[in-house]
């Protein structure tokens, strides 16, 4: 794929990724509540899954959208179930807990789930693969090595773009001096959560 193809898809993704949306609301929730220090699965679910709908988008996403609806529909009523748990665990996670202990070792398992039906139930990111990349890139003429470019392109504006709001996330957390202040980015962190699982199930 020439350049400017590459750089205009880069371009339109980082707009579209680096707005505030379900899956960045659940990763800042997350790391202000645990700590960043494991949420490398998270991270790599959202990934993975967004590299699921560009690949789907490239094979003919309406064809296989169409076979496997259900499939998607379960997967996105599953992820606001799952966001909405974790929104109740956050709301009633202790305080009393110091500041060294604040990070919750979790399944990496769990974790690398919870990000994947989050991204694959995201309608933001849905929309993005379905109605502007077509717009952007004549999907009929992308060749394996041409995937091959988009992908790599993908995982590098989304990570750059992911571990950037992990920082901000992360540092903002320093602020967690208190059982007050702990209490209050859980309440956010939950309300925050509640919002994407929200906006996750309106569309």
């Amino acid at each position: 794929m020439s350049l400017m193809t590459l750089l205009v898809f880069a371009g339109a993704l980082m707009m579209a990724a680096g707005s505030p949306g379900p899956s960045i609301a659940a990763l800042v929730a997350r790391v202000l509540s645990r700590g960043a220090r494991d949420v490398f699965p998270f991270l790599a679910a959202m990934w993975i899954g967004e590299g699921i709908w560009l690949t789907c988008a490239v094979l003919g996403l309406a064809a296989i959208a169409e076979t496997f609806h259900a499939a998607f529909v379960a997967i996105k009523w599953f992820g606001v179930a799952y966001l909405l748990y974790l929104a109740w665990k956050m709301w009633f996670a202790p305080t009393d807990a110091d500041e060294a202990a604040l990070p919750e070792a979790r399944s990496g398992l769990k974790l690398f789930f919870a990000g994947l039906t989050v991204t694959l139930g995201n309608p933001k990111i849905m929309m993005f693969y379905v109605a502007l990349l077509p717009a952007i890139i004549d999907l009929g003429a992308v060749t394996v090595v041409g995937w091959v470019e988009l992908v790599v392109t993908m995982f590098v504006v989304l990570v750059a773009i992911d571990l950037a709001w992990v920082f901000l996330a992360s540092r903002a957390r320093l602020f967690l001096k208190s059982p007050r202040a702990v209490r209050i980015a859980n309440r956010v962190s939950a309300g925050t959560m509640a919002g994407a699982a929200a906006a996750i199930a309106a569309r």
